[in-house]
């Protein structure tokens, strides 16, 4: 019998599993350290594509929750401006092109979704009861996980290389 210290043999089958098994998990998590982030930006772009054209063409269920959120517009013209804003969105997360502008806008788009809790609880929640969601609350609550996931996607940007005022100036004062 080994101690605790000593190092299996390496023809000892459990040793060879769990060397297996080590070599598996590293290359897996590898792989899904290359590929998750991008595959979470084609996802969303898929998905905004895909409801910001179905608002478009007026085939959403979407259309009542939006007119009563935002009732200041015309809901018919409203939803199909928000389906072409989604549209733009998606393709930008599919081209990863304008990050950052896609990314703001589809911030603002996520948060404005969140709206509905404000201005129809009746129509989010039974009895305005926050632990009872109705399948209306559900569909926007889960708004809450695409914005997370674009959160992620933000986190894999580059840093700016722009200069702040305050640099540029440092950097003319210093060759001064």
């Amino acid at each position: 019998m080994r101690s605790r210290n000593e190092v299996a043999p390496p023809n000892d089958v459990r040793t060879r599993a769990i060397d297996r098994f080590v070599q598996i998990d590293r290359a897996l998590v590898g792989w899904l350290r290359r590929t998750s982030v991008p595959l979470m930006r084609i996802v969303l772009g898929v998905v905004f594509v895909w409801f910001g054209w179905l608002k478009v063409i007026d085939y959403t269920p979407a259309t009542e929750l939006i007119a009563g959120t935002v009732y200041l517009f015309d809901p018919d013209i409203f939803v199909r401006f928000l389906g072409g804003v989604e549209i733009l969105i998606g393709l930008g997360f599919l081209l990863n092109r304008a990050m950052r502008l896609v990314l703001l806008a589809f911030t603002g788009l996520m948060v404005g979704t969140m709206l509905t809790f404000v201005m129809l609880p009746e129509v989010m929640f039974e009895g305005y009861n926050p632990l009872l969601i109705t399948v209306e609350g559900g569909y926007v609550a889960k708004n809450i996980v695409l914005l997370v996931a674009g959160m992620v996607v933000a986190s894999q940007l580059q840093p700016s290389q722009a200069r702040t005022r305050a640099e540029r100036e440092r950097e003319v004062t210093a060759r001064s």
